[in-house]
Formats: structure tokens, C-alpha cells, sequence
């Protein structure tokens, strides 16, 4: 008997690192107007980023239905497996809500983790799920390490610009005005399930140095676990600049730095230019 791991496309994992991991990941949907696709599937980040920029038109992300889920269930159940799949935070999307209506009827071989986190704080919970399958955890097991491990994961961004969030309905037209004269660049975490602003900083640098003491004013990394940086758009080099900036983070990690881009589900409110971070905080 296997044990499926499951996630959604707001993990971020990309294809080929879902395909290398054997996990399964579920397309959320996203709306142009009236054209609607599927993350990942029916538009590429790189297709969804050009759109952002060049269209009028403001996105839209919207939950996984049942149906699907009760689908992708039926199928490894009757194969003779089980399944773990691994949620967006329910407080960000009610994906996590459809899967458990779908999972209801196989409560004894399906089992829903809500990561309480978005983007690459998902991703690293999927693969920290993937390596206690590949120790033989049981099912149960698992479960129940990834609801105690997912209290040490930590996620900070820095944002480019406030106007996607403008648009988004997050933030007043004025405050988002004065923040680009300003130049200012919002700094985020995720923490109890939400997105919380914890800093506004003047520029890039100011930006980046509030990401570094955020990580040392933790109890630092666990290399031993996964982790991962992200950024939006279709350019990485602010990304690449804050990986040489804060290169003292990294000392104990000797592998080339893990990242990935981020697609719709935060890309809609980031927009281009967004740096992030997620990781295990040492125990």
C-alpha cells in the first residue's frame, strides 16, 4: 500500500520537482475576465506574468471543487492506496474546505494537513512530507509530524510595489500612491495562517535587511530540513541580488540555493519583483 502525497498549485512546486518527489499537485483556477484557466496546466507562470502586465483585466484565484477531489481520491483508493494531501492555508483559499468535504467518505485512507501557509511554506511542508514516506512512516505518522513541523516553518517576503495589492482590494489607492513616491516596499510573513505586513522599508536594500534580521531574530535555519526561496515575475534578478546580499545566512549550507518561481495564487497580490523565504526554524 502507498501513500499518495497530494498538494495544490499554490505550493509552487514546479513540475519537475513534483515529478521527482512523486507528488501530485491540483491546478487551482484562475480568471482573466471572462477567460478562465488552470495553474499550471492551461497557463504557465510566464503566460500568467505577461498577462498581469499587459492586460486590464485584474485576476482572480478560486478554490478546487469537490468533485475534483472526490475524483483524485476514488482513484487511489481503489488502487489500493492512501492519500495526504497538503493544503494552501485555509485561512488564505477555501481549497482546503472542498477537500475535505470530498474526503468524508474515506476518512480511514485520505487524510487533509492544512499547511497553514502559501507558496513555497506549502512546498517545503510537501517535501518534508515526502521524506518521512520515504523512512516508512506510516500514514498517521506522517500527519501527525507535519502538524507539529509546520509551527516551525517561517515565511517573509519583500514586495516591489504596492499597486497589486491596490488592485487586489488589500490596500487604499492614497496608501499605495504614497508608497510609491516614497519608494517604500511592504515586508510580510505568514504566521498563524495569514499574511501579516511586519515592516515597510525605504528601497530595496532597507527591504533585504529587514529579511536578514528577520532570520536572525529567529532561532535560525534547519538545514537538516527543506527550505526555499521564491520570487514573482519573469525577471530573477532581484532575486539573485538578495541571494549574494545575504550570503552570511547560508554559511552552514554548502548545496546551491533552492528557488522557484511563484505563480498565481501570489503572484496576483505580490506582482513582479517579490522576493521570499521559507524554512524551518531550528527546534
Amino acid at each position: 500500500m502507498a501513500i499518495c502525497i497530494i498538494t495544490d498549485s499554490g505550493s509552487d512546486l514546479s513540475a519537475k520537482e513534483a515529478k521527482e518527489l512523486n507528488v501530485k499537485v491540483l491546478p487551482l483556477n484562475v480568471r482573466f475576465g471572462n477567460e478562465e484557466y488552470l495553474a499550471g496546466v492551461t497557463l504557465s507562470n510566464e503566460e500568467f506574468y505577461n498577462k498581469l502586465i499587459e492586460t486590464d483585466e485584474f485576476p482572480k484565484t478560486s478554490q478546487i471543487s469537490p468533485a475534483v477531489y472526490e475524483e483524485t481520491f476514488e482513484e487511489i483508493v481503489e488502487n489500493g492506496d492512501e492519500a495526504i494531501y497538503i493544503s494552501i492555508s485555509s485561512d488564505l483559499s477555501g481549497t482546503m474546505q472542498s477537500a475535505m468535504i470530498a474526503a468524508e467518505d474515506y476518512e480511514d485512507k485520505v487524510s487533509i494537513v492544512d499547511s497553514r501557509q502559501a507558496c513555497v511554506g506549502v512546498g517545503i511542508l510537501v517535501k518534508l512530507a515526502c521524506i518521512y514516506r520515504a523512512e516508512g512512516m506510516s500514514r498517521k505518522e506522517i500527519v501527525d509530524k507535519l502538524i507539529w513541523d509546520r509551527e516551525r516553518i517561517k515565511t517573509i517576503a519583500m514586495f516591489d510595489t504596492l499597486e497589486y495589492l491596490k488592485k487586489g482590494g488589500r490596500i487604499s489607492s492614497a496608501a499605495a500612491a504614497v508608497g510609491g513616491m516614497l519608494s517604500i516596499k511592504p515586508v510580510i510573513k505568514i504566521e498563524d495562517g495569514i499574511v501579516k505586513v511586519i515592516g515597510k522599508a525605504k528601497g530595496s536594500k532597507n527591504a533585504q535587511n529587514k529579511l536578514m534580521q528577520f532570520v536572525k531574530e529567529s532561532k535560525g535555519i534547519d538545514f537538516s530540513c527543506p527550505f526555499c526561496l521564491v520570487y514573482t515575475g519573469l525577471d530573477d534578478t532581484m532575486l539573485k541580488k538578495y541571494m549574494v546580499d545575504s550570503k552570511a545566512l547560508y554559511e552552514d549550507y554548502s548545496e546551491e540555493l533552492p528557488y522557484v518561481q511563484a505563480g498565481p495564487v501570489i503572484g496576483t497580490y505580490a506582482g513582479p519583483g517579490a522576493v521570499g523565504f521559507a524554512y524551518f526554524e531550528k527546534e
